[in-house]
């Protein structure tokens, strides 16, 4: 099931913002500046031997020390994983990295990592899994899909 009928299914409300493909958060507040809802910068990441798996969720503007990361969450040298490994876990590709990968983790391998700044707005921008639309969303309807999934996630200042 797709991620669209998904969140139907789900009578998830969402608005649809489509445009040229970004890759960048720069690229992409270019083109949405006029849009509402935090902007959001995903990192997927790895633990140094590849055993865990990481889809981290901050506000676009901040920078993340991953060593500090690391520390937090108990990992050795945490790293980017792969385009290969991105599309094995969340069957997306680089630029198309969004909170909403979850959907394509049914057995949850990827553990979530949102930073609190994120968790505290209301709605949040993210792609659906592509790279050529924005939706704006609830952070409540967010909640919503992790619980319809059996997900959870990890909500830490960083």
């Amino acid at each position: 099931m797709g991620i669209f009928e998904t969140l139907d299914g789900l009578k998830i409300s969402y608005e649809k913002f489509d445009h040229e493909p970004v890759y960048t958060c720069e690229e992409a507040n270019s083109i949405n500046s006029h849009i509402s809802g935090a902007k959001t910068k995903n990192l997927f990441l790895r633990d140094r031997k590849g055993k865990r798996h990481f889809l981290v969720v901050v506000l676009d503007e901040k920078q993340i020390d991953l060593n500090y990361l690391s520390s937090i969450l108990d990992v050795k040298q945490l790293s980017f994983a792969s385009p290969q490994r991105l599309e094995k876990y969340l069957d997306t590709a680089p630029g198309s990295v969004s909170i909403l990968g979850v959907v394509n983790d049914p057995e949850g391998l990827v553990e979530v990592i949102i930073d609190q700044d994120v968790w505290q707005s209301e709605t949040l921008q993210c792609h659906p899994l592509v790279n050529t639309s924005t939706l704006v969303m609830k952070l409540s309807d967010i909640a919503i899909l992790f619980e319809h999934l059996g997900r959870t996630s990890k909500v830490i200042q960083l």
